[in-house]
């Protein structure tokens, strides 16, 4: 599903998540974390302690959908200290996702140079 930019509302979880819930326990992470229903279309953010994997759930009219992303190096957050549950924009997702932290001049995964 394709959203447009405007109206998605992202929801991340200010606290590690393990990684080992599906669809019922972000349901309830939802419910009593976030205080969001669960149902309205928006995307919830879940990430676990190291910040190496993330899950996003939604809903999408006739059922919950699932994104997970692993990470094979680097780190979604430089830190949890500075994490809180907030609702962020789609704009910092994609960024989030891409591994671009807004303020920074770095990435968190950087191409090895080739060997000659």
């Amino acid at each position: 599903m394709f959203f447009p930019e405007g109206r998605v509302r992202v929801h991340l979880c200010g606290q590690p998540v393990d990684m080992r819930k599906s669809y019922d326990g972000l349901y309830a992470l939802t419910r009593q974390v976030l205080q969001q229903n669960p149902l309205s279309g928006h995307l919830f953010v879940f990430i676990n302690r190291r910040a190496t994997q993330m899950k996003v759930l939604y809903w999408d009219r006739t059922g919950f959908c699932l994104w997970a992303k692993r990470l094979e190096r680097g780190r979604f957050l430089p830190d949890w200290q500075k994490v809180v549950t907030r609702e962020m924009d789609w704009t910092d997702l994609k960024l989030m996702l891409e591994g671009i932290v807004p303020g920074a001049q770095r990435k968190r995964y950087q191409v090895p140079e080739p060997a000659e």
